[in-house]
């Protein structure tokens, strides 16, 4: 049985991301880079790239990354999540193939662009494809 739910002026408060009018809880991006260089292959690389991200998109890290290798053969690469005081940072990646894919969820606003041309930096991505959801 689906519930429609409204919310009460207070309960709205907390949906702090405003685009056209509208106000959402959280922007949630989802991105996936292709051809990435040899930092993608690296654990500390990837460390580094998640901690910084947290800088560059002005969030609080909670606690450090957790960033291990995983799987074997065409299903190996690195995973890693961090935490940040509104929701997520989460990264897979692809050894063999060089891909690398990254969700961002905050209920804080932030600049996908300037995510982009980190992961650009970083990794010297030949393509990247990504979507945001608005989550409400």
């Amino acid at each position: 049985m689906n519930q429609i739910f409204t919310p009460t002026s207070k309960a709205a408060e907390y949906k702090r991301i405003q685009v056209d009018g509208v106000h959402y809880y959280g922007k949630h991006l989802v991105l996936t880079a292709r051809g990435c260089n040899e930092n993608l292959l690296d654990v500390p690389k990837v460390t580094e790239f998640m901690q910084q991200l947290v800088d560059r998109i002005d969030m609080v890290a909670y606690g450090d990354p957790l960033v291990a290798r995983f799987g074997h053969g065409i299903e190996e690469g690195i995973s890693g999540v961090q935490l940040i005081e509104t929701s997520a940072i989460v990264i897979h990646t692809n050894d063999q193939a060089r891909d690398l894919y990254l969700d961002v969820f905050s209920c804080k606003g932030y600049s996908e662009v300037a995510v982009i041309e980190f992961i650009n930096e970083v990794f010297g991505t030949q393509d990247v494809n990504f979507q945001v959801l608005l989550r409400n």
